[in-house]
């Protein structure tokens, strides 16, 4: 039986969405990634789950009520950076804050998602937004071209949701269930 893949992630609203559209189509000209990020794409992981039954998947969504106790609160996406060998790297991205607020988000995800019978991550969370990956090309100096797309975007973290992926599809990610983080006593300021 093929099972579908799934993962948790934050949803970003629609400006910064717009913004590293337009962050893409300049660096498109001039970095060679096979795979670019489609705008409704854009997302935070929380945590990857790889194929999941369905069983598994009324679990986790089961477990994920506990993020709804989770305060909402507001983090910085910032300037835009690699993972990967400097000069060949495998992906582009934006960094983001790595606040208290967000460990805990994380660590609540990991903890419902281990309840719901999946392996806790080994590796160390490090919260960004995926712009394209797959590098396609020799090496180069990817800096230079990173400087110009900079700045701290700040932005309401306040939703968790699972997501189910459809790799032959564009945009490929469809939320399959969306949990609002606690709106009690937060109160937004521009």
């Amino acid at each position: 039986m093929n099972l579908s893949h799934y993962f948790i992630a934050i949803p970003l609203p629609r400006f910064l969405k717009r913004l590293f559209a337009e962050w893409q189509s300049g660096l498109q000209k001039c970095l060679p990634y096979k795979q670019w990020t489609h705008l409704e794409d854009f997302h935070i992981t929380l945590k990857f789950l790889g194929p999941v039954s369905q069983m598994q998947l009324y679990k986790l969504l089961d477990s994920l009520h506990a993020v709804e106790g989770i305060p909402a609160f507001r983090v910085h996406a910032q300037d835009l950076g690699t993972f990967g060998n400097p000069v060949k790297p495998r992906v582009l991205r934006v960094g983001v804050e790595k606040k208290e607020e967000l460990l805990q988000l994380h660590h609540c995800v990991e903890g419902a998602a281990t309840e719901a019978g999946f392996q806790r991550d080994s590796r160390t969370f490090a919260p960004h937004i995926t712009l394209a990956k797959k590098w396609n090309g020799g090496k180069m100096n990817v800096n230079s071209w990173l400087e110009q797309y900079s700045g701290q975007h700040i932005f309401n973290v306040d939703q968790v949701v699972v997501y189910k992926i459809f790799p032959g599809r564009t945009p490929k990610y469809t939320a399959v269930e969306t949990f609002d983080l606690s709106r009690r006593g937060t109160e937004w300021h521009s």
